[in-house]
């Protein structure tokens, strides 16, 4: 997936864009067709402003953000009928090794439904998604929706033919037993 990233930075004392590209952390997925994965930015508890713009995400960088922190991400999310017709070992796999901390949130017995110790701001960029809840209820989203996730047990579904695209920005938090 393609994402344009334009960074700014204090420099010298003067804001400046530092970067104007891509991103590093970019996955579309072969096992599953129209699946794909980019970690925009992240941030640390408490950043000190104003930034220099360097690029904080490593090769390490985990989708999932610890207390504090924060992620930005977009996701597409191919239709509900080219899931059916996955392997799902070999999407599995592929999903442990690109994302392997939301692959280990998610439930082998409950497909797509997972939770995150994270507030989530969703905005639907492009298509159709539903949001679906443990207690079976679902929400039908379009273009320019949004939804607040607060560390709830969810999964996506697509049932469109069509792809969508969200952008996600996860806010770590701590989880109250």
């Amino acid at each position: 997936m393609s994402v344009r990233r334009v960074v700014t930075g204090n420099v010298g004392g003067k804001s400046k864009i530092v970067s104007d590209g891509g991103t590093r952390r970019s996955h579309v997925f072969k096992s599953i067709p129209g699946q794909a994965t980019t970690l925009v930015w992240s941030t640390p508890p408490v950043p000190s402003l104003p930034l220099d713009g360097s690029d904080v995400i490593s090769e390490q960088s985990g989708y999932v953000p610890a207390p504090g922190e924060t992620r930005l991400m977009i996701v597409t999310f191919p239709p509900d009928s080219v899931m059916a017709s996955i392997d799902p070992g070999a999407a599995g796999q592929e999903f442990g090794v690109h994302v392997p901390d939301l692959a280990a949130r998610m439930e082998p017995d409950n497909p797509g439904m997972h939770t995150t110790d994270t507030v989530d701001y969703g905005i639907v960029l492009e298509g159709e998604v539903w949001l679906e809840l443990d207690d079976g209820k679902e929400v039908h989203l379009k273009p320019q929706d949004v939804v607040v996730q607060n560390g709830t047990r969810h999964a996506w579904r697509n049932k469109s033919d069509k792809p969508v695209t969200l952008a996600f920005v996860l806010i770590g938090g701590k989880r109250n037993k």
